[in-house]
């Protein structure tokens, strides 16, 4: 690949916004629901299928791992709740405080006694 190419590969993912948002990873054999936020919702599923695939609870979340060993990798779902709309204008720091606004919203829409 020629130096120019590599470049505008590297400024053209730069620029990309991200693809920010409010997840839920359910436990269907313990009916128990992670809620959290990223910044990156691809490399969140990216990470859930590596462990899938190498059967590896470790890389998860350590409130998911005891479940994920007991019921095993299979049992576990990602769901997205919510994304966020991100504008070029939009900071790092704000990203993150919306992304918390939205997933404080989405833990009071859900039965408390259900979630890790």
């Amino acid at each position: 690949m020629d130096k120019a190419k590599r470049r505008e590969l590297k400024s053209s993912y730069r620029e990309a916004l991200p693809d920010a948002g409010v997840y839920r990873i359910v436990n269907s054999g313990s009916g128990k629901s992670l809620i959290g936020s990223t910044t990156n919702l691809k490399s969140l599923e990216n990470k859930l299928a590596f462990s899938r695939s190498q059967n590896m609870p470790g890389v998860l979340d350590h409130r998911l791992r005891k479940d994920a060993r007991e019921f095993g990798m299979e049992a576990l779902t990602l769901e997205v709740l919510e994304r966020l709309d991100v504008t070029p204008g939009m900071s790092e720091a704000q990203i993150r405080s919306d992304l918390a606004v939205l997933e404080a919203l989405w833990r009071e829409k859900l039965d408390s006694s259900l979630l890790y």
